[in-house]
């Protein structure tokens, strides 16, 4: 064996020996040792006779996909999440209709696709998990890894009760009329009474607040825990680690379906909706396009980071799933695919979702002309008004919204002076759409109380929720695989076990989340526990690459590995424009949080409505400790592999000589192909 390989420095002397990136990420052509940021002065041309019979990655152990449709599915239902449903067209709606899409399809080419790609390549070729990757890529940042898999521990744990809260709502479905159509009714003796916080809200916020999550009114008075919410939380954790407990050959099947089915659903919506009184203005309402929006930062800023978390970048399991793909896999085609097909369904769920709405908003408005026509006629009998205001053609019995809306104007212009006293609405129709809802107030109140009008609306409520569920779950999957793959790539640990210790320890701690006053903690975890630290973990990757190892041998490393080289597009997009715009995204996300207030929206009972509150002081560290916690691995790892305070793992080289490879008639650099580092 030549005595300048790696194998015998690591014999003969105690120092440490590193070995290089390119070692790692190039291992079908030849490397050259020259031009190599952590050279080891290997001869180039020191070979040995014979010919080198190098192992194939495909057989070096590591699970793979059944194939590659598996794989897309994994990916498509990582990425494809409940942001799509109820985030983007919440998005769409606020910030200018169909002219939120340009900025969204730009930022999408600029930082998205180019992201997406750089996972996905840096995770297939050195087949490890996050920790892995970014150990090899540069030890000293090291913590990426471990700060997006901390990123994923906390997502994880408020991702799932919402799938429990799916969960629960998907039971509820069973059942005729729906139990939140009608608000619940008291008897006292003889006299029935509306339950009164029902009748200061509707029947389908009042379910969702106090039969759902029995909520409290503030924070700090926990309220013990909620048993339905705490039995459903179980469920969807139990439902998770089957899922994952044997790893991408149980959740690659799940995928079949968990991916799959939310399309079939949406379109069934979409087709039902589009035949249903409103649908078209609706529709019209969301993509009229307000041009002056997009002159907006703030419409750009919501943009960058809808684009950046819909991909699901930084948390780990693209990275994951990828590391389970052949090396010559086509990555690009699969970046770019994965991050049209989320594209294109966000786009179909904001044609269902305000499709829906506006058939609730026609509802609603016909509802407020009854309402208020019944109040004129009052007036019209007690003399109050005057017949003469009244237009000869209005005919009470089939008041249409257009004769109320000129039977208002002109009792508004003649009783100026007292108009108010009156009590009416004016009942438009666009005051109906442009009521902004997104989350949970989407799901669980606007399109819950939508479905309440539908036609066998048990069915589509079932359906609905369903696919909440799989939804959720395709997620779940690829946020669990973020966590699990890297743990096995650095300890020796059955994933069964691995699995099984996760789930029982992440539902104990998501017990948080289904006490009476879990909602709020799932909005403080929402707010402060991804966004800042994930938006950091992504630029140092991406730093790690195109400054640290280098963006020109990073292409020659992908043209290696696909056989082609990638657009000279990817190289400035990976070297300057992507970095700048995380850049911008980090300080508007920093100034956000400085300048809005800290808190969040609690249930008043007595009013039966939201009341913003500022988090108690405890609260606001537990949020800010959030951050501080998922960014604390990044300069830790820094400074003591920095100054050698611990080992970076590169003295720790172990060699695997695979079964049927002679290394005695192997040269030295394929030798050191077999070299495997722990991560």
């Amino acid at each position: 064996m030549p005595k300048n390989t790696k194998v015998t420095q690591l014999q003969h002397s105690n120092e440490p020996v590193t070995e290089s990136v390119a070692d790692l990420l190039s291992l079908e052509q030849p490397m050259d040792y020259k031009s190599s940021q952590m050279s080891m002065g290997l001869s180039p041309g020191s070979t040995a006779p014979g010919k080198a019979l190098l192992p194939d990655p495909e057989e070096d152990g590591r699970p793979a996909w059944n194939n590659k449709l598996e794989y897309i599915l994994a990916q498509v239902g990582f990425s494809v999440g409940l942001g799509n449903v109820w985030r983007f067209p919440y998005l769409c709606q606020k910030n200018g209709g169909g002219a939120y899409l340009v900025p969204y399809f730009i930022l999408l080419l600029l930082i998205g696709i180019p992201l997406f790609f750089l996972e996905l390549a840096v995770g297939q070729r050195i087949r490890r998990g996050s920790i892995g990757v970014w150990n090899y890529v540069y030890p000293q940042l090291g913590g990426i890894g471990v700060s997006s898999l901390m990123v994923c521990g906390f997502v994880g744990l408020y991702y799932n009760v919402i799938i429990g809260w799916s969960i629960f709502y998907f039971f509820q479905s069973f059942q005729y009329p729906l139990p939140w159509a009608e608000c619940p009714i008291q008897r006292n003796g003889t006299q029935a009474i509306v339950e009164p916080e029902c009748e200061k809200s509707s029947a389908t916020t009042y379910f969702w607040y106090r039969q759902a999550l029995n909520i409290t009114s503030t924070i700090d008075d926990t309220g013990g825990l909620n048993w339905k919410m705490t039995l459903s939380l179980l469920v969807a954790w139990i439902m998770v680690c089957l899922a994952v407990i044997k790893g991408i050959q149980s959740s690659g099947k799940v995928m079949y379906f968990s991916s799959l089915f939310p399309y079939v659903v949406l379109f069934c919506f979409l087709v039902r909706g589009l035949l249903m009184k409103g649908a078209i203005d609706g529709i019209a309402h969301m993509f009229t396009p307000k041009l002056e929006k997009m002159l907006e930062p703030q419409v750009w800023r919501e943009a960058a980071t809808q684009v950046f978390f819909a991909l699901g970048l930084g948390f780990g399991g693209v990275i994951a799933f990828s590391s389970y793909n052949k090396r010559d896999n086509n990555c690009h085609f699969d970046a770019a695919l994965v991050s049209i097909i989320n594209f294109l369904t966000s786009i179909l769920a904001t044609l269902v979702v305000f499709a829906v709405l506006g058939f609730k908003a026609n509802v609603m408005n016909e509802k407020c002309v009854v309402e208020n026509a019944e109040k004129i006629l009052g007036y019209l009998n007690t003399g109050v008004l005057s017949k003469e205001l009244i237009p000869p053609h209005i005919n009470f019995s089939h008041l249409s919204a257009q004769d109320y809306s000129e039977m208002y104007g002109v009792i508004k212009t003649v009783k100026e002076d007292n108009f108010g006293q009156l009590g009416l609405d004016p009942c438009i129709l666009e005051d109906e759409l442009n009521k902004a809802v997104q989350g949970t107030g989407l799901a669980f109140i606007a399109f819950t109380e939508a479905m309440t009008h539908f036609p066998a609306s048990p069915f589509w409520s079932v359906m609905f929720f369903f696919m909440l569920i799989n939804l959720g779950l395709g997620s779940m999957i690829g946020t669990m695989t973020g966590i699990t793959t890297p743990i096995l790539d650095a300890f020796k640990i059955r994933k069964e076990i691995l699995c099984v210790v996760c789930c029982v320890i992440a539902f104990l701690l998501g017990l948080l989340f289904v006490q009476r006053s879990g909602n709020y903690f799932v909005t403080m975890f929402d707010d402060y526990s991804a966004g800042l630290p994930l938006t950091v973990v992504v630029i140092l990757e991406n730093v790690s690459v195109a400054w640290i190892y280098g963006t020109k041998r990073f292409m020659q490393d992908l043209e290696d590995m696909l056989g082609f080289r990638p657009y000279a597009f990817y190289y400035y997009m990976w070297r300057y424009v992507s970095p700048a715009i995380l850049v911008v995204l980090i300080a508007a996300t920093v100034i956000e949080m400085a300048v809005s207030p800290a808190g969040y929206n609690a249930w008043v009972e007595s009013e039966g409505s939201e009341q913003f509150h500022s988090y108690p002081p405890w609260a606001l560290a537990m949020a800010y400790a959030l951050i501080v916690v998922a960014m604390l691995p990044l300069p830790i790892i820094y400074v003591v592999r920095q100054f050698n305070l611990v080992s970076d793992g590169s003295n720790k080289l172990s060699v695997s000589y695979r079964k049927g490879v002679n290394t005695s008639v192997m040269s030295a650099a394929d030798q050191e192909l077999l070299i495997t580092l722990p991560v």
